[in-house]
């Protein structure tokens, strides 16, 4: 057996190839060749890099901090102009609400004195020294020409307020605001009680004419719907002058219900209605201001996001 694995074994090495037969020629590159230009390209390249960093100094050229994005932009200035804008109205408020108790004092003042007869011709031009001053006067109604200003709720239910020119003998007919009746009391004949011929005695407030709201549509005369007191409109239309009174009655529940239910109009009572929230927007006002100026020293504070340094040694870069 020995003789036959000695065969065999010559045979295979006689059939190995060479290696040198399989290794790869060796390539020569020449010196006008594209690779070798991108070689001498690249270390001159190099080399001028090393130089030109060996030639830098940090006293020639100092570092410099230098951000990519601009810190604030227009936010930081129209959060600065919220908290000056609301101390500037806080500030009005504060004014406002100085103005508004005088007012009111003075109203009331005039609550409690004894009221005037109404003299038999008065100057439009003088209410105002007697807004809220207590008036009396007597003379006829003229339900003839009787204007409704609505629709307006009270208590939760529909209705209209009754404007009835008032007659006066050896005087002029003035406008009087009796007060609010129900709709299902419309019609003169469903409230007879509240319909009378007889002379009368009207006491109530004098009042300034009223401003109209931007909001409110304009009154139809000719359609006989009024839905704001336009008293010179009105005191044209019914021949009186532009003088405003409203009826006065103590306030009661009940009188006012069984007046409710007979159809007579529900007068108001003898007190000052005008609103003061003054110190509740002065409240508001200041404490805008306040928490959007903290608001804006905490971002100032804090500093921008996503904002990097980069060190800046030469300014030719």
């Amino acid at each position: 057996m020995r003789p036959i694995f000695s065969a065999v074994q010559k045979t295979a090495t006689a059939w190995t190839p060479s290696t040198r037969a399989i290794r790869s020629p060796r390539i020569s590159w020449k010196p006008n060749s594209i690779c070798a230009q991108c070689r001498v390209q690249q270390s001159r390249q190099i080399s001028q890099s090393r130089q030109l960093a060996d030639s830098l100094n940090i006293v020639d050229h100092p570092a410099k901090l230098v951000r990519t994005k601009q810190k604030h932009g227009p936010g930081l200035i129209i959060l600065a102009l919220i908290p000056i804008t609301a101390f500037i109205l806080g500030t009005w408020q504060v004014q406002r609400l100085d103005w508004k108790t005088k007012l009111i004092a003075k109203f009331e003042d005039r609550l409690v004195k004894p009221p005037l007869p109404l003299p038999p011709r008065v100057d439009p031009e003088a209410i105002a020294e007697f807004d809220y001053r207590r008036v009396y006067a007597t003379g006829h109604l003229r339900h003839d020409k009787e204007m409704l200003i609505g629709p307006r709720m009270h208590d939760g239910e529909d209705g209209y307020t009754v404007v009835t020119p008032l007659e006066r003998e050896g005087g002029s007919t003035v406008l009087v605001n009796r007060g609010w009746i129900s709709r299902k009391m419309v019609d003169q004949k469903d409230r007879p009680l509240g319909v009378t011929n007889e002379e009368v005695l009207i006491e109530g407030l004098l009042r300034e004419p009223w401003k109209k709201n931007m909001f409110t549509p304009e009154n139809k005369p000719a359609e006989g719907k009024f839905y704001f007191p336009d008293i010179k409109q009105m005191a044209e239309l019914s021949g009186s002058q532009p003088i405003w009174i409203e009826q006065t009655m103590v306030p009661d529940l009940v009188e006012a219900y069984d007046r409710a239910a007979k159809g007579i109009p529900i007068g108001r009572g003898a007190e000052v209605t005008l609103r003061n929230n003054h110190s509740q927007y002065i409240f508001t006002w200041y404490g805008l201001a306040f928490a959007t100026s903290i608001m804006m020293a905490m971002l100032l504070k804090k500093g921008p996001n996503e904002v990097t340094r980069r060190v800046r040694q030469n300014r030719s870069w």
